[in-house]
């Protein structure tokens, strides 16, 4: 019976530290939440799948920011009950990392979409640009009316690289092409605000005679989609296409996505958490674009019949360019002559 008893001790005791050594992950999405069809949820699912691949604490979670005091709060309450990896998504959760994370230097932070520097952070950022202009160049390509629109979410140096790079490509296949441009705010309110987004693209794909918008602009994007769907309804009209972001939203709307620029934010939020399970997380800042795959854009089924062969072998061709350096993609961040400390 004592034999027993002491077994069942070291069972329990066992378990106990087994549990403790578990990595626990915890991920702060912003405003659009995982359901944005877009960048949070990309993230959301590359969390997911490491949860399901690795041993992480059944104490790992996911939050929302709703109102931007919360961020402070989220990231400081991590910090203190020493949650391994905290992941903030968006320029507005890797301010308030970059302010917070000195006063923890133990603790891992990785932060995506912002080049916030710390001896704690890794930073995931992107060639927006470089995506932005093939978008810009596929979009030149495919127009029938040569009026192209760009609606992108908050106004902020981030969104404006997407705007330039995407005028560049449109220019770049026709220089006297239009290319308008319109934000949904300049709050973080601006992510999710898909009636204003909504509006913004009936303005453009009515008044302005724009056959094509690429948005930019987190959940608030679905109201482009919303929008080409209802503009879509006139027959007599050229028929109207929308360009995705961040993830492949291909699907949303079948035949009237003419393609996504999509960004693995997914992949690389997997590649860190299994970095910090193996004990392998670095510090830096991360730059992922064309020649690794960090940047792509999407053809499936659901727009391959969008395409001619030829269109493709273009396409491509062009984005080969731009990994050899043949075309130089002008990127906004250099033009404003600054390294924000987020974009």
């Amino acid at each position: 019976m004592k034999l027993k008893f002491l077994l069942f001790i070291f069972i329990v005791f066992f378990n106990a530290n087994a549990l403790a050594e578990e990595p626990r992950v915890c991920l702060i999405l912003d405003k659009g939440g995982k359901d944005d069809k877009s960048f949070n949820q990309s993230a959301y699912e590359g969390f997911l799948k490491a949860k399901k691949d690795f041993s992480l604490s059944s104490e790992s979670k996911y939050v929302t920011v709703r109102e931007d005091a919360q961020s402070s709060q989220f990231i400081r309450t991590f910090s203190t009950e020493k949650c391994g990896l905290i992941i903030a998504i968006g320029f507005n959760n890797a301010d308030v990392v970059g302010q917070i994370a000195p006063q923890f230097p133990a603790q891992n932070y990785a932060v995506v979409d912002s080049s916030v520097k710390g001896n704690n952070i890794r930073a995931i950022t992107f060639e927006e640009h470089e995506g932005a202009f093939l978008m810009g160049a596929i979009a030149a390509i495919k127009t029938k009316t040569q009026k192209v629109g760009f609606v992108g979410g908050m106004e902020i140096p981030l969104i404006k690289r997407f705007q330039m790079g995407f005028e560049a490509g449109a220019k770049y296949i026709n220089p006297k092409i239009q290319v308008s441009q319109s934000f949904v705010g300049v709050t973080s309110s601006a992510w999710n605000n898909p009636t204003k987004a909504k509006e913004l693209a009936l303005s453009m794909y009515g008044q302005q005679g724009i056959d094509i918008i690429f948005v930019a602009a987190g959940a608030s994007s679905q109201g482009v989609f919303d929008a080409v769907e209802q503009a879509n309804k006139n027959v007599t009209q050229v028929k109207k296409y929308v360009i995705g972001v961040d993830s492949n939203q291909n699907y949303i709307a079948p035949g009237m996505v003419l393609t996504s620029m999509e960004k693995k934010v997914d992949f690389e939020v997997y590649k860190t958490i299994e970095s910090f399970v193996e004990k392998k997380f670095t510090s830096g800042v991360m730059t992922y674009g064309f020649k690794d795959g960090g940047v792509n854009w999407a053809l499936d089924k659901y727009n391959q019949n969008l395409f001619t062969s030829a269109e493709i072998h273009k396409i491509n061709l062009i984005k080969t360019d731009v990994i050899k350096g043949k075309i130089q993609v002008p990127d906004y961040y250099k033009v404003i002559k600054t390294t924000p400390t987020s974009p």
